[in-house]
């Protein structure tokens, strides 16, 4: 039986003993295998701990059986309706003989985990709730999912999240190999109430979403995955389906143990499944084939252990080391060029904001965690203009998805209040989307970004957007530029010029934010599947052409300020000394309106305590004075009673 408190952690339990063990990874495949054998399936199953190193990868039968088919919605020739970004890559075909079934499954099960906490347990299938272009899906006039945008993070192409050999467990956070799934099939794992890592599974052939969740699909993806879970379950009152966004009630899963066509208690050592069943698989950069134990969350070999440096004293506050236990991203001071050395933030000025920001954390009321009551645990990230990551600092117990998404969060904020953010995109090679068929691959006609800096300018009714720096831009008004509906949601509106248009745009189709990081997404597809002989991407997803000759991808960057992409959600504030725009905070991990409270209070409290040093953006200058066809763009929205301490309300106002 569960110890007492396995259904009431709140960020507390875990400990060195809270980990994967291989018996465990062994037991959780097994389980999965079996349940898959009595669909008449054939599996590719994955294993993952809480930061992202793969702990095993079992495939059933044989590899050129596995096809996986991207795509939001098939027709009736059986391809993908939307004819854009990743829409329509299928593997294998008789062109292009390789396989990445593999690399859905880690994705999958890196979903699970790192969008989970002691406090939630969210799945794939929560993460499609949440991503569409309507929340919830199919529900006309309303806006987008509060995670709009987040598949497109945790990429192999970022420099934050990192990349192993596959021989060992090693520190994370790590790079995911399609960023974040919102194909069910991906769920977390549980260990007496503590959160140690997540399973995927794709069976079915399609790495889709769900566009209707009136209903219960009877998703054979997902049936495998919960008989893996079994006897490391989410607790009950975590998961999704206890928890409510904007008064909805989120989907954890559309399948239970009692639909299971196996009992769970009944499956054999995985070491007696025969190689006719299938077989532990090498994935190239992510695992050796074998099976490996997870880190203990929160201990220095997962990457993420308490504060030591005393940086963030009395606020429980947690940082990002490195194999050797090296704090990776301590406050340090700015290095922006171009003039702006001497307004630059200083390392004290950066550790200032990063204490104010968590400790608004800490006296916040979270949004998706229960019990009910808990504080925000968020991850906090400061960049400078050139998009330098000058310090990360994470609560107790965050969700580890914010991390990543805090640092692209930041750069997006610093890049669009920039006077250098149309010079960049205008002078990036073009997109190629892939185009495959059964006999043929080729490449689509090139997309432009300078076209995406012209229709900006058009929409704004401004000549000089993105090129001047007048208007300081948070994540929340760049999102509501880059929604495939302008005003967010509502059906008679234009789309953004930031978005695609009607029938292009999808969650594999979002516009400039995939068109940054789409060659180093394929870059990195192709890598692994041909394991290593199309050369592995680097650690900038921006500024990377694509053509058909050797060496196919060729980085023509370098020290990009958006290097591991750009957000379109909310959660970020550009950092300002008087006039001068000198960087940017991301926050993420709880509900956007947490994350855009925690940015802009952070600042200004910083601000505060530094005597006016540093600000948020003047008050003239912030996007929610531009009216683009009539509307007004948002900068931040504000919780209402944020507070766990205080009855205060409208916290935000006139700062």
């Amino acid at each position: 039986m569960a110890p007492a408190h396995a259904q009431n952690c709140d960020g507390f339990c875990t400990d060195a003993d809270s980990f994967l063990s291989e018996a465990d990874v062994g037991r959780i495949i097994s389980q999965a295998v079996q349940e898959a054998q009595a669909l008449n399936a054939l599996a590719t199953i994955a294993v993952t701990d809480r930061v992202g190193n793969v702990l095993g990868v079992y495939r059933m039968g044989d590899a050129l059986d596995h096809t996986v088919h991207i795509a939001t919605e098939l027709g009736n020739d059986n391809r993908s309706i939307i004819d854009s970004g990743l829409e329509g890559i299928i593997l294998p075909t008789a062109a292009l003989p390789f396989v990445i079934d593999d690399q859905a499954a880690i994705t999958k099960a890196i979903t699970g985990a790192y969008l989970s906490s002691e406090g939630n347990a969210f799945t794939t299938r929560t993460a499609s709730q949440i991503v569409q272009e309507n929340f919830n899906p199919g529900e006309i006039n309303q806006p987008g999912g509060p995670l709009f945008g987040v598949q497109f993070s945790q990429l192999a192409c970022s420099d934050f999240s990192l990349s192993s050999d596959g021989m060992g467990t090693v520190a994370g956070p790590h790079r995911s190999p399609l960023g974040l799934s919102a194909d069910p099939g991906g769920l977390p794992l549980y260990k007496d109430g503590s959160l140690v890592g997540g399973i995927g599974v794709i069976a079915d052939g399609l790495y889709s979403i769900d566009k209707n969740i009136t209903d219960l699909d009877y998703s054979i993806d997902e049936l495998i995955a919960i008989a893996g879970t079994f006897n490391f379950s989410a607790p009950v009152d975590r998961r999704a389906n206890r928890i409510t966004l904007e008064g909805k009630t989120l989907r954890f899963s559309d399948v239970e143990i009692r639909d299971l066509n196996s009992n769970p208690m009944q499956a054999v050592n995985i070491g007696m499944l025969g190689p006719e069943i299938g077989n532990l698989i090498p994935v190239f950069g992510y695992t050796d084939g074998t099976i490996k134990a997870g880190t203990a969350f929160g201990q220095s070999a997962s990457g993420i252990r308490p504060d030591t440096r005393g940086d963030y004293p009395g606020l429980d506050a947690f940082v990002f080391v490195n194999n050797n236990d090296v704090e990776r991203f301590p406050p340090s001071a700015g290095t922006d060029d171009g003039g702006l050395n001497a307004a630059a933030l200083s390392e004290q000025e950066v550790r200032t904001i990063l204490q104010e920001s968590l400790a608004v954390a800490n006296r916040a009321r979270a949004q998706i965690r229960r019990p009910l009551g808990s504080q925000a645990r968020v991850t906090i990230a400061v960049v400078d203009t050139l998009g330098n990551i000058l310090g990360m600092v994470r609560g107790r117990d965050a969700p580890v998805f914010g991390a990543d998404v805090a640092v692209q969060k930041a750069r997006t904020t610093a890049f669009y209040s920039s006077a250098r953010a149309a010079q960049f995109l205008q002078t990036l090679p073009p997109v190629n989307y892939l185009n495959i068929d059964d006999l043929n691959v080729s490449l689509k006609a090139p997309v432009f970004f300078a076209d995406y800096v012209t229709e900006l300018q058009v929409f704004l009714n401004d000549s000089k957007a993105l090129t001047d720096g007048h208007f300081a831009f948070s994540d929340r008004a760049g999102g509501n530029l880059s929604r495939p509906i302008y005003p967010d949601g509502l059906v008679a509106g234009p789309h953004g010029p930031l978005s695609k248009p009607p029938g292009s745009q999808s969650v594999f189709s979002t516009g400039l934010q995939l068109d940054l990081v789409y060659h180093g997404i394929l870059q990195h597809i192709l890598a692994v599947t041909t394991q290593g002989l199309v050369q592995d991407v680097g650690s900038d997803c921006t500024g990377i052409s694509f053509g058909f000759e050797s060496p196919f991808f060729i980085s023509e960057q370098v020290d990009s300020p958006l290097r591991s992409g750009i957000q379109i959600f909310p959660g970020s504030v550009p950092i300002f000394r008087g006039e001068q725009l000198v960087g940017g905070i991301g926050v993420s991990g709880d509900g956007v309106d947490q994350d855009d409270m925690i940015s802009f209070l952070g600042v200004h409290n910083a601000g505060v305590i530094l005597n006016g040093a540093i600000n948020n953006a003047p008050i003239d200058r912030r996007a929610d004075k531009l009216t683009p066809q009539g509307i007004r763009l948002r900068f931040i929205q504000c919780p209402v009673a944020p507070f766990l301490d205080s009855r205060e309300s409208n916290v935000c106002h006139n700062k």
